[in-house]
């Protein structure tokens, strides 16, 4: 006579693969999470630690010199610009390894320089002067006679435009270059010297 199995329903596999691929999974995601969480918290321990705010900008003055629109439409005139940059961080310095200043009437550039590369500590100011020159720029549709009807008024309204190659500096540590754009509009410039200068504030896309 046959013995009986005490166990007639043997698991012979008690960890299947459906419940193995489950706890990774679940050993995956609470990874991932924790790992999420402590990127979270190093983040803004270093947002309190160095609370950084945004540079500022301004036009501290624009002239022009030698403007003369000739019967061909062509444009010669140099500007003159003094651009403030504060940083009013206690931690961040900056680094420009490049700076390109443009000048723009309505959509079209007039004159573009360059300004040497300079670094800027934290809780600083500094004072970037620019002398941009056009030389037989061709103007075209309406703007020969709007710029004559400017050059009657006293008065002419320019678009300031700087482009600049960053790096943040903070301790020893220093960022990738990232590119910095700031657009200052309107920048009322007076043909007469006799006239102050308002300061014109600027936006800063970064």
């Amino acid at each position: 006579m046959a013995t009986p199995n005490p166990n007639p329903n043997p698991n012979p596999n008690p960890n299947p693969p459906s419940r193995r691929r489950s706890s990774l999974l679940r050993f995956i995601a609470i990874g991932i999470l924790a790992l999420a969480i402590l990127l979270g918290i190093a983040v803004l321990i270093t947002w309190l630690v160095l609370r950084p705010r945004g540079f500022v900008y301004t036009v501290e003055n624009a002239s022009i010199h030698n403007f003369n629109l000739t019967d061909a439409n062509h444009l010669y005139a140099n500007f003159d610009l003094t651009i403030r940059s504060y940083n009013p961080n206690s931690r961040i310095a900056c680094y420009y390894d490049s700076v390109e200043i443009s000048v723009r009437y309505k959509d079209q550039t007039l004159a573009t320089n360059g300004v040497q590369p300079f670094f800027q500590p934290h809780k600083n100011v500094t004072r970037l002067q620019a002398r941009l020159t056009s030389q037989t720029v061709a103007l075209y549709g309406s703007m020969p006679k709007d710029l004559r009807q400017e050059k009657r008024s006293g008065d002419i309204e320019l678009d300031v435009l700087m482009k600049a190659r960053i790096r943040f500096k903070v301790g020893l540590w220093k960022s990738e270059d990232r590119t910095m754009r700031i657009f200052c509009s309107p920048v009322l410039v007076h043909f007469s010297e006799s006239k102050g200068f308002e300061r014109a504030y600027c936006d800063v896309e970064l």
